[in-house]
């Protein structure tokens, strides 16, 4: 566990993953998430991210090494319990069921028997979308329907959210809008979130970004620190460029790979 970190919430040391049948998948991985962080966890297609949520959540067992929510074993929580505390949104989500907007938002409730202070109605004025309460989930647009179920997760009231590649298949705009919502509760409201993603010019507007290669860790810390154009084409494959503007912004820029198409992807950029 870092130093640094005073509340840990979820704390992953020494963990270990295989699927049936196969080689260990996530090997020896040490992650911790400390209250009111905002992590992107960042690396390519296949190589862990949504794993390495699952055995955060504990919808996956670790082979070995150990997985503890705010100090105790993750194991040693009742489902219900767990879910009260941690809250995991998968990438895919059925979105083809008939139900309505509200009515999705108020399954956050099945961990309670008695009923947090939160209504339905509140936990749409948070994401905006109070106007859709009886609207059809399937007659949302991509946006509207993944800020549904992060209004499903904060009714659910998890003060650590885990979240599996919530812009998948969004375009510029409502990519903004998720994470422009996910820092606002970040801020306002002391909810830790960890998402998972690809996409490296995002992972810079993040606190802390995990970059992970298949099964391992690269490095944690401030983006600044972590992606570093070395890092990146160990993760990814493909050369690139950081771009740092006046007052210390940056984007990153893979132009030079389509430039190229006799190089292997990787392969460094003579000068």
């Amino acid at each position: 566990m870092s130093s640094a970190c005073k509340h840990a919430i979820l704390d992953m040391q020494g963990v270990s993953f295989s699927y049936t049948g196969a080689a260990p998948f996530v090997k020896d991985l040490g992650l911790t998430v400390c209250e009111g962080e905002f992590i992107g966890l960042l690396g390519a297609n296949g190589s862990g991210k949504s794993t390495i949520l699952k055995l955060g959540s504990g919808i996956l067992k670790p082979a070995a090494g150990s997985v503890s929510l705010w100090g105790k074993p993750l194991r040693a929580y009742a489902n219900k319990d767990r879910a009260k505390l941690i809250s995991y949104l998968p990438q895919t989500i059925d979105i083809s069921v008939p139900f309505t907007v509200a009515e999705v938002v108020g399954m956050g409730l099945y961990p309670y028997d008695v009923r947090p202070s939160m209504t339905v109605a509140e936990a749409l004025t948070l994401v905006g979308l109070e106007d859709k309460r009886n609207s059809y989930l399937s007659d949302l647009s991509g946006g509207e329907q993944r800020r549904v179920f992060i209004a499903m997760t904060l009714l659910q009231g998890a003060g650590l959210l885990l979240l599996d590649e919530p812009l998948a298949n969004l375009d510029i705009r409502y990519q903004v809008e998720i994470v422009r919502l996910l820092k606002q509760l970040n801020k306002e409201r002391s909810i830790s979130v960890v998402i998972a993603l690809h996409d490296i010019n995002i992972a810079l507007q993040f606190e802390k970004v995990v970059l992970i290669q298949p099964g391992s860790i690269l490095g944690v810390g401030t983006p600044e620190e972590i992606l570093t154009e070395e890092r990146i084409r160990h993760a990814f494959g493909v050369d690139v460029k950081i771009i740092r503007q006046p007052g210390g912004k940056a984007y990153i820029s893979y132009e030079s790979n389509f430039s190229r198409p006799d190089k292997e992807p990787g392969t460094p950029v003579a000068g």
